[in-house]
């Protein structure tokens, strides 16, 4: 199984989301998670969009990098500009991928306009996640099995 993380600022919505669609879009291939440099809390509004997406990430909890699980993994993928910037060094084995997508948690206007901000986000990740899992190999390998 690929052990992949998903890293942006807060973990608060955008990893989550991404570890929330790897985990059923990828069920049995990808081993996923997911921190921050920070833990803020997950976003009820991540929580609700997911839902409507019919994935619940209520359960999955805000994480800061951790070093020692962050050089298990296969590949790391950030989110946005500064996780990628202040991710900590990974050994060369584990791939990097980056994945920019706007923050919705900084969005503006009547609730409405603020959930159409955060479903862009999850349609865009979903995207990326589909298509990170349709070109993942029949047997995927991984430096750590």
């Amino acid at each position: 199984m690929l052990k992949v993380m998903f890293l942006c600022t807060g973990n608060s919505c955008r990893s989550q989301m991404a570890e929330g669609f790897a985990r059923s879009l990828g069920e049995g291939l990808i081993e996923a998670h997911s921190a921050g440099l920070m833990a803020a809390g997950v976003n009820p509004r991540a929580i609700a969009v997911m839902e409507e997406a019919g994935i619940d990430i209520s359960r999955q909890r805000s994480r800061e990098i951790d070093p020692n699980l962050l050089k298990t993994m296969d590949i790391v993928i950030t989110l946005c500009d500064n996780a990628a910037e202040a991710c900590p060094v990974t050994p060369p084995a584990i791939q990097r991928i980056h994945w920019p997508v706007k923050d919705p948690v900084g969005a503006v206007g009547t609730g409405e306009e603020i959930m159409k901000e955060f479903r862009r986000a999850r349609d865009e990740i979903r995207k990326k996640v589909e298509g990170f899992v349709r070109d993942l190999p029949p047997a995927v390998p991984t430096s750590r099995t």
